[in-house]
């Protein structure tokens, strides 16, 4: 069982308001755990056994209907924490995680770390700042994501996806994602019908193409410009 590093402590977020002696006491209760593209990290309805940080990859949070369909909830990139407030109350995981590509996560048992915060205050306090940091990131990133017209949405969306996984490929930059119409719809908060109008309109004009395996972003300042459309 593979423990982690002090840098890889390090360079999780949340962790990084941590002292330093604190995060060595983290990296003795936990342990590392590689996930292969398509591995399940925690299923629907599991316990809450282990805080996860997810220290590198791509992971989707994602619900499972009775019909097989899946609707996806979130994407997570490394330094994210997966099942975070079923982990703190010891309530079933909600949604079902899976690596989306080649991932690491740490993972710290849920009694051992209750334990240490106990023990610790600096930890807590530590925690807390991070926590505060986080927060509003994520408050300023949901604003992004749902907030002002619906092509801009599609835009931040486009482009954040572009910053996380793109590459130079095909002729633009390709996201190795495949994400259905329906699942588009559902991350940036509208209907399957208005999803399908704005990627028909931009593959014709040759911003963005869908292809069986990704996306092609082909006019990136196409997309920047919408995405500071407010209304």
């Amino acid at each position: 069982m593979e423990r982690p590093s002090a840098e890889t402590l390090a360079q999780i977020p949340l962790f990084k308001r941590v002292p330093a002696e604190d995060r060595a006491r983290l990296g003795t209760l936990s342990h590392l755990r590689e996930y292969g593209r398509g591995d399940s990290v925690f299923e629907d309805g599991d316990p809450p056994d282990f805080f996860i940080f997810l220290v590198s990859g791509r992971v989707k949070i994602f619900k499972r209907a009775p019909n097989g369909h899946e609707r996806i909830l979130n994407l997570v990139g490394a330094g994210g924490l997966l099942g975070a407030v079923a982990a703190y109350e010891s309530r079933p995981f909600p949604a079902s995680a899976e690596a989306i590509e080649s991932s690491t996560c740490l993972l710290i048992p849920q009694p051992a770390f209750f334990a240490l915060l106990e023990e610790r205050p600096t930890l807590v306090r530590g925690l807390l700042g991070s926590l505060s940091i986080r927060l509003m990131e994520l408050t300023a990133r949901l604003a992004e994501l749902t907030g002002g017209r619906v092509d801009s949405r599609f835009a931040r969306l486009f482009l954040k996806l572009a910053d996380q996984m793109g590459t130079p490929d095909r002729g633009g930059v390709f996201i190795p994602m495949a994400l259905s119409r329906q699942e588009l719809a559902d991350l940036t908060g509208t209907t399957i019908e208005t999803c399908i109008r704005i990627m028909s309109r931009w593959g014709k004009d040759n911003v963005v193409h869908t292809d069986k395996d990704g996306f092609v972003i082909l006019d990136r300042a196409a997309l920047e410009t919408l995405a500071e459309q407010s209304s």
